[in-house]
Order: structure tokens, then C-alpha cells, then sequence
């Protein structure tokens, strides 16, 4: 048995070199996450902390979740986290975080939007007897009370905005209202919220129960590719700028550490 997760599958998609470097053998990676990824753990700590509060009925000070902005920043920083976009600096990165916290306070206070859960593990089941799991975590479940919809928040700090049809065809927030029918009942209504917080604007969609069943039925069709590979090929691409791979990717003229040459030499002898 194995755990699947949306980000593991899209792994495969983008690049199956990459999944078997990571999934497989397992190698740390010697690049540290990218700016991008910091910028994201960073923000995300500081709203799921701020809902943590409005939880326990508090609603702190925008200068308190700043705060808790600047502390998560700091814990993990390093100079050594990657920055492709040669023109910023990791200054430039952590003032858009600012940004992002009080554009999303001041739209969203009180916050009385009804949150359930932050970080909410969700498992969803493919069907019956199915050998495997699969994981996700929701930024924020929430109930509305006037749409009597649940809603599946997601929080987003890439520049880039995708339009109406790329959202709808969103696999990630689909596969977890998956689980939130499992788990509250198969008649509720699930609706799927992006914050994209770098536009300050906030996007939706939904799926039908039709459309659900089909992207079930690609998730188990895609898992049985995986489990089939035999190649594991690169993908070149653009995105190869951020993958944490790209100094042991054969695609580069890079290599494995030894130990996992060693062990990638012998398979290609089969």
C-alpha cells in the first residue's frame, strides 16, 4: 500500500525523473526551497494561526499576525534559499508577504466566516478495497450558513492568476471535496475558494457529482501509470529553474550521488 497526494501525482506529470529522484530513492536535495516556496510556508503559517485565533474567539491585531508573519520568516530563513528571478532580492519577497497579510486582513475582518478547521487533513477514498490512500490538507474548511455550502479554502502567493476554465479544471481542491463528501455526507455542496493573495482577490468553482467521479476514475487510471513506469523520463522545462533536482538531473549533464548511481547503473543493466 502506498500514500498518494495531489502534489505527488502532479510530480509524476511535470517530470518522472523528478518522482523517481524523490518518491523512490528518496535523495535529500542539497538546493534549498526556493524564495517562492518560503514566501508561501511563511504566509500560510501566519493566516492559519490568525483563523487559529478567531477559533478560540479572538480576533488579534493585524500588527500581531505581522508579527507572526516576520517570526515563521525568520525560524526557517536562510541565505542560501534560492532565487531565480535574479532581479529580486529576499527582501522584496518577504515585503510582498507583508503585503499579502494586510491586504487579506482588511478584506476579510471580522472573519466571521464560519471556519471549521485550518490545515484539515483530509483522506480520500478512490474505492472500495483500493490498495492505496490518498492525503490532503486543506488550508481552511468553512461552513456557510446562508449557502449551506461547505468551502475549501485555498491560499495562493504566485503572481500569476489563472482565468475561469483553468480553475474549474483544478484537480487539487476537486480531489479534497472528494473527501469532504466522504467524510459530511455525498448531498452536501462543496464550494472551492482561491485567495490569490498577490491580486488580493478571491475565485471560485464547483464540480458535479459527474465530474467528481470522473477525475476519481483518472486519479486511479494515473496511479496504475506510476505503478507501470519503467522509464522514468526527464522533462525539460522551464520549471526545471526551481526543481530542487536540477544539480543531480542527467538532463543538466548533472549526476546522482554515488550511491544512487550505483544503484541506477545496475537497473539499466536489465
Amino acid at each position: 500500500m502506498a500514500t498518494f497526494s495531489h502534489s505527488k501525482l502532479q510530480s509524476f506529470e511535470q517530470c518522472p525523473y523528478k518522482y523517481k529522484l524523490k518518491y523512490i530513492y528518496k535523495i535529500k536535495p542539497d538546493i534549498p526551497k526556493s524564495i517562492e516556496s518560503h514566501l508561501g510556508s511563511a504566509t500560510h503559517d501566519a493566516l492559519e494561526w490568525l483563523y487559529i485565533q478567531v477559533l478560540e474567539n479572538k480576533i488579534p491585531e493585524l500588527d500581531e499576525v505581522i508579527a507572526k508573519y516576520i517570526e515563521t520568516w525568520q525560524k526557517d530563513f536562510s541565505d542560501k534559499i534560492l532565487i531565480v528571478k535574479k532581479e529580486f532580492t529576499h527582501q522584496d519577497y518577504f515585503d510582498k508577504g507583508i503585503k499579502f497579510i494586510i491586504d487579506y486582513y482588511v478584506k476579510h475582518t471580522p472573519f466571521d466566516e464560519g471556519t471549521l478547521e485550518t490545515e484539515k487533513r483530509i483522506w480520500v477514498k478512490l474505492e472500495k478495497n483500493y490498495p492505496h490512500k490518498i492525503i490532503g490538507y486543506i488550508d481552511r474548511l468553512s461552513y456557510n450558513k446562508e449557502t449551506k455550502e461547505y468551502e475549501i479554502h485555498d491560499y495562493k502567493t504566485a503572481k500569476w492568476l489563472p482565468d475561469q476554465k483553468k480553475l474549474d479544471q483544478d484537480r487539487q481542491l476537486a480531489l479534497y471535496s472528494i473527501g469532504i463528501k466522504q467524510l459530511f455526507g455525498e448531498q452536501h455542496n462543496i464550494n472551492l475558494i482561491w485567495h490569490y493573495l498577490a491580486h488580493n482577490k478571491q475565485v471560485e468553482s464547483q464540480r458535479t457529482p459527474e465530474q467528481l467521479e470522473q477525475l476519481r476514475q483518472e486519479i486511479i487510471n494515473q496511479i496504475k501509470t506510476i505503478e507501470t513506469n519503467k522509464t522514468w523520463n526527464t522533462n525539460k522545462m522551464i520549471l526545471c529553474n526551481w526543481c530542487e533536482y536540477k544539480t543531480m538531473c542527467k538532463a543538466h549533464g548533472n549526476s546522482l550521488p554515488q550511491e544512487f548511481q550505483e544503484k541506477e547503473n545496475q537497473q539499466n543493466l536489465f
